[in-house]
């Protein structure tokens, strides 16, 4: 196998993944022959990575990265196999999930020009209680091999060929790359092999709280009013609320109110003040401190630089 070591070392500290990311496939990338084109944080903890490998033949491997990864073969791979999967070879616009928990080994050969897009598990799953009714801890994502997908292979190539310097830019591409995770749970969620799911709250129950916070993001929503909602103790709801909405509730109301805020901003030409009023800020400055430190851009920089 080559060993040359990647211009991935070239990156300074603060650039290179950490924390959740450090075991991670983008490390293993850096200690093969592959060539790192461009990296860049995106917010929200997530991360994209163009590499370039040329090789005549070399094997890699993955022993549970600790972190979802979504591949994207931009050019090449035609001799590119994984071991678990003999005579399936890459090429151009085909996709693969390699999900935090997976181990696979793979042979290159040849040419590949390839996208990745790091992502945590929590940001695939904790889309499952808003866009499939489901608990977060209840799915994961697919371990799949070489699969194409018309709208995902489309994000993946605008990510690719947009700009990722500076934080407007970078906004620009963590809203491609949300779309692209949304998708992705769609196409690509299974259930999670576990034990028996135990605790959280009954699914009607999360229905029903879920459903009261989207339709009050203008009030003030107190633990207690959930707790009521839920008939059980406030403390009892805290807790079970956690399990079954992978966050504490104040967490869940802020982030819900954040991403109704960011709808209305892309999809409405209302005055700051009242979309600030319409998710339950207590005023104008309040809801951009909030809202800037969510997304990195005040809500008038937000709307201009995703309407451009």
């Amino acid at each position: 196998m080559n060993a040359r070591p990647a211009i991935a070392n070239a990156l300074e500290p603060s650039a290179m993944p950490e924390g959740a990311l450090s075991h991670s496939v983008f490390k293993t990338m850096s200690e093969t022959d592959a060539t790192l084109e461009r990296f860049a944080w995106l917010g929200d903890e997530l991360a994209v990575a163009i590499w370039r490998r040329d090789t005549v033949i070399a094997e890699t491997s993955y022993d549970k990265p600790g972190h979802h990864t979504l591949s994207y073969y931009m050019d090449g791979g035609h001799r590119t196999e994984r071991w678990e999967l003999p005579g399936i070879y890459g090429a151009p616009k085909r996709l693969c999930t390699l999900p935090d928990w997976h181990e696979s080994s793979w042979t290159v050969r040849g040419q590949m020009h390839f996208m990745h897009l790091y992502f945590l598990p929590q940001h695939f799953t904790r889309r499952a209680v808003v866009e499939l009714d489901r608990e977060p801890r209840e799915l994961t994502l697919a371990d799949r091999t070489y699969f194409e997908h018309e709208r995902i292979g489309q994000l993946c190539t605008a990510l690719t060929s947009m700009s990722w310097d500076g934080p407007d830019a970078q906004l620009r591409a963590n809203e491609v790359a949300h779309e692209a995770l949304s998708h992705l749970l769609l196409a690509q969620s299974v259930p999670q092999y576990q034990a028996r799911v135990r605790g959280g709250l009954a699914p009607v129950v999360r229905r029903r709280l879920a459903d009261y916070i989207e339709a009050h993001l203008s009030k003030n929503i107190t633990l207690g009013m959930l707790a009521q909602l839920a008939c059980m103790s406030e403390y009892h709801l805290a807790r079970m609320f956690k399990l079954s909405f992978g966050m504490p509730p104040s967490a869940w109301i802020a982030a819900r109110r954040i991403e109704y805020a960011r709808r209305l901003l892309k999809t409405s030409g209302q005055p700051l003040q009242q979309i600030a009023d319409a998710c339950g800020y207590a005023d104008l400055s309040h809801f951009s401190h909030r809202f800037r430190d969510a997304t990195g851009a005040s809500p008038s920089r937000y709307r201009s630089i995703i309407a451009a």
